[in-house]
């Protein structure tokens, strides 16, 4: 279930029915100020709502200075072992401290931490990690790893609260998918405090992005969650914000930029799509607005699977062709397909969202694409259309069945038992 309780990190808020927030975490040395600066820059860039930036020694707490400064986005110093880091780093502007409250050096450390928290109205962000869970726990991991994360992420909530501080988010994090996804689920049934989800150490972009997908995808359908972070193993911060936003706009969360659909390739393909869906992608990254793109790699299924896309191309061999919300725009030669889309989308901004379509072309690229279609081809449009038809076919039955006078049962007559019968 959704979060109940809300909190604010710097201008952005986290929980009680605000947007998924995205969050990354820098990769360089914090103390570094050119190149944490720089990297800060490019993952706001990509989208990035929140960064959180490593502060392990005093040099970095005197950087944090400078960067919650300069950031655009506002800034998570991320505290391990040493309490007096999580201090000075509140002092020092942070907007958010994470802390894991099993490794800062126990209930009075983590106080200490808090009467500075409360002082400067900072919130905390707790975490709860199955590599570090505490020692009272360690039995219970072996039988029932889920529930030995959410006693942690419990102990912690009623920590947090016998110290009167709400202000806080709790992150519990795994490197198993399943476990990740079950002790979310379980926890969000039990507090009201905003969730921040993650697949722990997930691995490579391809691997990390599939195992975040999948466990991160889940919870959010279910309506768990208010802040996400991928974990990758790449020097990049902005692909772990790249790979959030997929995730968000696939469940239609949010929206930030393009959207591109393209189909598999198989032995109907006629062209270079490949090289076709990757400069496409490419090109609309230069676009802010969240139009629909579609890229077919043959007629045979026409525009059907695509009818809902903002524009489209669908190719053959030698030709191809331009549609717009399922109707054909244009006929143009296969190695000219990206160019002339790229033409139509730009005119349909310059003409204040309005498809310009030219009679003539449309009447060229419809010709195309009923010379090229497979007819007998089930797409899910004409599928939907059959399941239309077949329930519009029982609707009149059953109308023309209510119109005729209906028997007598006699069975179920209330005369049923008397001395006389209709019968008789």
């Amino acid at each position: 279930m959704a979060s109940e309780r809300q909190i604010r990190v710097g201008d952005v808020l986290i929980g009680g029915g605000a947007p998924v927030a995205v969050q990354t975490m820098t990769k360089t040395e914090t103390a570094n100020l050119p190149e944490t600066l720089a990297q800060i820059h490019r993952v706001a860039e990509a989208g990035a709502d929140l960064v959180r930036c490593a502060v392990p020694r005093n040099e970095d707490v005197e950087a944090l200075r400078t960067i919650v400064r300069e950031s655009p986005i506002p800034i998570i110093a991320d505290i391990h072992f040493n309490h007096t880091l999580a201090i000075k780093a509140i002092e020092a502007g942070a907007h958010c401290v994470r802390l894991n409250p099993g490794n800062i050096g126990g209930p009075e450390k983590v106080a200490e931490v808090i009467a500075v928290a409360k002082r400067h109205d900072v919130p905390i962000r707790v975490g709860v990690n199955s590599g570090s869970l505490p020692k009272h726990l360690r039995d219970l991991e072996f039988t029932d790893p889920v529930e030995a994360l959410v006693r942690a992420a419990e102990e912690t909530v009623a920590l947090m609260e016998s110290l009167d501080f709400l202000d806080f988010k709790i992150s519990m994090k795994s490197t198993s998918v399943p476990n990740t996804i079950a002790s979310n689920r379980r926890l969000s049934e039990r507090v009201p405090y905003p969730l921040h989800l993650g697949v722990t150490e997930a691995g490579t972009k391809y691997t990390g992005s599939l195992k975040s997908a999948v466990g991160l995808g889940t919870l959010l359908a279910d309506g768990i969650g208010d802040t996400v972070r991928i974990s990758l193993s790449t020097f990049h911060a902005e692909e772990e914000v790249k790979v959030a936003w997929e995730i968000l706009k696939a469940l239609k969360l949010r929206e930030k930029g393009p959207v591109l659909i393209a189909c598999p390739t198989c032995g109907r393909l006629q062209f270079d799509m490949d090289s076709v869906v990757a400069e496409v992608e490419r090109r609309l990254e230069a676009y802010d607005d969240p139009i629909e793109v579609s890229v077919l790699g043959c007629a045979v299924n026409g525009i059907g699977e695509a009818r809902h896309a903002d524009f489209g191309i669908t190719g053959a061999k030698d030709a191809g062709m331009i549609f717009s919300k399922g109707e054909p725009l244009k006929k143009v030669p296969t190695d000219q397909l990206v160019d002339e889309l790229f033409q139509e989308i730009d005119r349909y901004y310059a003409s204040g969202k309005q498809v310009v379509v030219d009679a003539a072309e449309q009447a060229e690229a419809t010709r195309w694409l009923s010379e090229n279609e497979d007819l007998s081809a089930m797409t899910p449009e004409r599928l939907a259309q059959l399941e239309k038809d077949k329930l519009r076919e029982e609707q009149d039955a059953a109308a023309a069945a209510a119109e005729r006078p209906a028997g007598v049962d006699e069975t179920s007559s209330p005369t049923a038992g008397r001395r006389f019968s209709r019968t008789a």
